[in-house]
């Protein structure tokens, strides 16, 4: 379905495969909850498939990976993976082992392998190997597809969801009702549009407001500065600020007595 935006447009959804012995995929999940499909031309593949409801930490062996170790795929299906199944039984099936499943296979040349969305899984090349694999959208995994697009590929969902209001308009009328379900707004929608440019226009004269508020304020606080340096200073000597007697040293030596000369207190004999 991806198809109606475009090859330009749509995410890489296609790959020739070449890759010598020993190397191959870690674990993943494939983008945008997409299904995949993959026939092996030439060489031997190991896989390993573990269901949606094996949570991440487990699929990735976190707390099972030593000082020094990788999770790359040779080491992944050698060390981790081992450890995996061997947590997982001694685990009885209870906590975060809970329905633990895993499948291992060997793909052959001449065989496809399909791939569920939202399975884990990792690719280990036996021999040197030549494949090609392609990732798809369909109606039957459309809901996951939907969710995942408008959220990371947003611009791309709303020209997705223009044409399929005129190639499938049954899945249109899905994707509206999984949006009203999941109260999720489209960026690109022309209401959310015209909604997000008032919000900006609002923003942008709260702005402007404020910035002229300080403007005036700014300018205010200068003239009254101007104002007090230009007013003349002067000094109440008998009252102060507070309109009581002042006792600032200014009063005290205005009345002060004046000194006496020391011959006019000196005392004569007879």
């Amino acid at each position: 379905l991806f198809h109606l935006v475009g090859e330009k447009r749509r995410p890489p959804y296609r790959w020739f495969l070449v890759g010598p012995e020993r190397s191959g995929t870690t674990v993943h999940i494939d983008p945008l909850g997409t299904s995949a499909w993959n026939t092996l031309i030439v060489g031997k593949k190991r896989w390993v498939l573990f269901p949606p409801n094996v949570p991440k930490h487990v699929v990735k062996g976190k707390g099972l990976i030593r000082k020094g170790e990788d999770d790359e795929a040779i080491h992944y299906f050698m060390t981790i993976l081992p450890r995996i199944k061997q947590c997982a039984a001694a685990s009885g099936g209870v906590g975060d082992h809970e329905g633990f499943e895993c499948f291992e296979f060997t793909q052959n040349a001449g065989e496809t392998v399909f791939i569920p969305n939202g399975w884990w899984h990792a690719v280990l090349n036996l021999t040197h190997t030549v494949g090609i694999t392609q990732n798809y959208c369909s109606q039957r995994n459309f809901d996951e597809v939907w969710m995942q697009t408008r959220t990371g590929r947003k611009k791309m969902a709303f020209k997705w969801l223009c044409q399929l209001d005129t190639h499938y308009p049954h899945l249109a009328k899905r994707a509206r009702y999984l949006n009203r379900r999941d109260d999720f707004v489209m960026k690109y929608e022309p209401e959310e549009v015209r909604r997000r440019e008032r919000e900006e226009e609002r923003k942008k004269r709260a702005r402007r407001e404020a910035r002229e508020k300080s403007k005036k304020a700014y300018q205010e606080k200068r003239q009254e500065k101007k104002r007090h340096k230009e007013k003349p200073h002067t000094f109440n000597y008998e009252n102060n600020d507070l309109g009581g007697p002042s006792h600032s040293v200014f009063n005290k030596e205005h009345n002060r007595e004046p000194k006496r000369s020391r011959f006019e207190s000196r005392a004569v004999s007879p």
